[in-house]
């Protein structure tokens, strides 16, 4: 009888740690790969940034598991003009000198139908701000692709005074290729 009840709790152990084993199975690690792309619109400017680099964690089978660690370097923009551009590095404006980097971190992931909301930390100019950010995701092979778009008020991250010229919310837009590492 006791040799029977040890089985018992031996086979429920082991059937334990199979469970434990799939389900703690950490996420793959992917790095942002080339064909990005971060683009901002408005009636003016309109641009994109040509730089972005960064981590993404994806677990397709559970994406609450799922991580972003993103950067975007301020001195990439690219409005299709030298002095605007060379205008938004101003103290103004970016702060590039201070500031280089606009960065974003995700702290929540939830799947919305076919979609993905992404929540975290935006920081732009030493300001952070949580933002909940929709994607799509399309996978293929050791390759994964976030798009989306979503809007940013540049008056709650400093990026500029309020104007007549220039409009408070920009269109963000993005394409963001991962490649497993």
């Amino acid at each position: 009888m006791f040799m029977k009840k040890v089985i018992i709790i031996s086979s429920y152990l082991v059937a334990l740690s199979v469970s434990l084993a799939f389900t703690l199975t950490p996420p793959d690690k992917y790095e942002v790969s080339s064909g990005y792309s971060i683009g901002f619109k408005s009636a003016d400017p309109s641009g994109n940034f040509k730089l972005l680099s960064g981590t993404v964690e994806y677990d397709s089978d559970d994406v609450t598991n799922t991580k972003f660690n993103l950067k975007i370097p301020v001195s990439s923009i690219n409005t299709g003009n030298g002095s605007r551009d060379k205008k938004a590095q101003t103290e103004e404006w970016f702060d590039a000198k201070k500031y280089p980097n606009i960065t974003f971190v995700s702290s929540k992931v939830e799947k919305n139908g076919t979609s993905l909301s992404i929540t975290g930390n935006l920081s732009i100019k030493g300001v952070t701000k949580k933002y909940t950010i929709p994607a799509t995701v399309s996978e293929s092979g050791k390759k994964i692709t976030f798009k989306g778009s979503f809007k940013v008020n540049r008056i709650e991250f400093g990026v500029g005074k309020k104007s007549d010229v220039v409009p408070d919310y920009m269109n963000v837009s993005f394409v963001v290729p991962a490649t497993k590492k």
